[in-house]
């Protein structure tokens, strides 16, 4: 329980620091004097160096000493100070080369070194580690590769080298990683789910280092033909009865497609980008939850399972040749419910329901995508009001949750999470599509 306490109060502590300065560096103008006059201190490459000296001091005090719970602290403070360097290279205009160079190299000397050392650090009465060293040393071969190699040959290429959204990502799971791994070394009997983390942290890390040598403009597609693979997967894996696992890579295909339209605006894309996208849809929320339907909904389930079908596809052409070009529909506002939203309806109910309520759900479900009530979009709208450090932090939540999920095999917890995430967002998808004076009903 000490552990724990420590732990959140870190957090707690660690967090209101960073609002507080990210919110005074932008209001007062004393406190950006200050920093502006005590460069040597405040730079961000400065204070990229005062993380990584307070990391190997945690590390140092956690692994050789005593002193586990002040290792905490100053781990987790850490940390934060990782989302204050950017703040002030931001709020100072003191971005540089150097400073995209070296925050990436500072993360790594910050979580590297206590992974490692949790991976080597047996458990006393079973002889087991938290982590895995092949998996470890396979996440430190990729950090080195994409530190040394990909960025030296970025910068032959003249290719900014900073991170990416797959790289802020994993920084952050890999931070949250340490302090999981710390809980469960002071609770030996605690559900270890670090391995499984820890793979999501290799496939994102791999991710960041790939994506960074592929045109922009290729980005949209790329992410369309992920989630469209996430689709298929998905029809796979609910044949061989693997119903967890075919849910959480439309889950993947889910975040693919929340990000493809966002990297087709902001970098453009190819004249097949929007066939594209619209064949993932259909395949990962369309047929996959379908299928899914048809195994798990018993006599009538293909009748329901076609129904299903016939309204994404419904919706999908509804949205490319009509509301594509309203000019009543405000930016960033669905006619209908998303089919993203509508397929967890129905993988929800799959999984917490028998046959008739899953034929209920997947009415309900085909129903609000075929309606005319507006629904504002999740990444265009709703994300944008969340702080980036909040996104990233929320994103890695959702991956630790979904490693305890299938560590415990408790699919009626996952069934009811999606289910309770599609009422979060009719909730504020209505709210916000009000606030943009999109009524509900149709002109």
């Amino acid at each position: 329980m000490e552990r724990i306490l420590v732990i959140v109060a870190s957090g707690a502590f660690g967090t209101l620091f960073f609002f507080w300065f990210s919110h005074s560096l932008k209001r007062k103008a004393s406190v950006k004097q200050f920093v502006e006059s005590h460069l040597w201190l405040m730079h961000p490459n400065a204070i990229c160096y005062w993380r990584t000296g307070l990391a190997f001091l945690g590390f140092f005090l956690y692994f050789y000493s005593p002193y586990q719970s002040l290792s905490i602290f100053i781990f987790t403070f850490a940390a934060i100070l990782d989302g204050v360097d950017g703040v002030v290279a931001r709020g100072c205009n003191l971005v540089s080369r150097l400073g995209e160079w070296l925050d990436p190299m500072c993360d790594k000397f910050t979580y590297l070194p206590p992974l490692v050392g949790f991976a080597y650090t047996a458990d006393s009465a079973t002889g087991l580690t938290i982590l895995s060293p092949k998996l470890i040393w396979i996440l430190v071969a990729i950090e080195l590769i994409g530190q040394f190699f990909a960025r030296r040959m970025l910068a032959w290429l003249k290719v900014s080298g900073a991170a990416n959204n797959f790289g802020k990502i994993k920084a952050i799971i890999c931070f949250g990683l340490v302090i999981l791994c710390a809980l469960m070394d002071a609770r030996p009997g605690m559900l270890n789910i670090g391995n499984g983390v820890l793979g999501a942290c290799i496939v994102l890390s791999a991710a960041s280092m790939i994506f960074k040598f592929i045109p922009n403009r290729l980005y949209a597609d790329i992410l369309s033909m992920l989630n469209f693979m996430c689709g298929v997967s998905s029809l796979i894996l609910t044949y061989h009865h693997c119903y967890a696992w075919a849910i959480c890579v439309i889950i993947m295909g889910q975040l693919f497609d929340l990000f493809d339209g966002r990297m087709a605006l902001k970098h453009g894309g190819t004249k097949y980008g929007p066939w594209l996208d619209d064949i993932a849809d259909f395949v990962s929320f369309g047929l996959a939850p379908a299928y899914m339907v048809i195994v798990r909904g018993g006599n009538f389930a293909l009748f329901f399972a076609v129904i299903y079908v016939v309204g994404v596809a419904y919706r999908l052409v509804r949205f490319v040749t009509k509301d594509k070009g309203r000019t009543d529909l405000p930016a960033g506002i669905f006619n209908g419910f998303p089919s993203p939203a509508g397929a967890l309806i129905v993988l929800g109910a799959s999984l917490i329901s028998g046959p008739m309520l899953l034929w209920f759900f997947t009415a309900i479900s085909t129903a609000l995508m075929v309606s005319n009530i507006r629904f504002a979009h999740l990444g265009r709208v709703i994300l944008k009001q969340i702080p980036k450090p909040i996104f990233f932090l929320i994103s890695a939540t959702i991956i630790v949750v979904l490693a305890y999920i299938l560590k415990t095999k408790n699919i009626h917890m996952f069934g009811y999470l999606l289910l309770a995430s599609v009422v979060f967002y009719l909730a504020t998808g209505r709210i916000w599509a009000q606030r943009l004076n999109a009524p509900g009903t149709p002109d």
